[in-house]
């Protein structure tokens, strides 16, 4: 079995954070789409 790559946390968060998500127009529509299907974590 091959290795998992370590998931650099800082990294994630700058990709998918909440914030991130909010600058875009297509970003605010996921966080309105996984708010109202009621996701527990909108975002990263």
């Amino acid at each position: 079995m091959e290795r998992q790559t370590k998931t650099k946390k800082i990294k994630r968060k700058r990709k998918h954070g909440f914030r991130e998500r909010l600058e875009t127009h297509s970003g605010r529509k996921v966080i309105k789409r996984r708010k109202q299907k009621g996701r527990k974590r909108i975002a990263v």
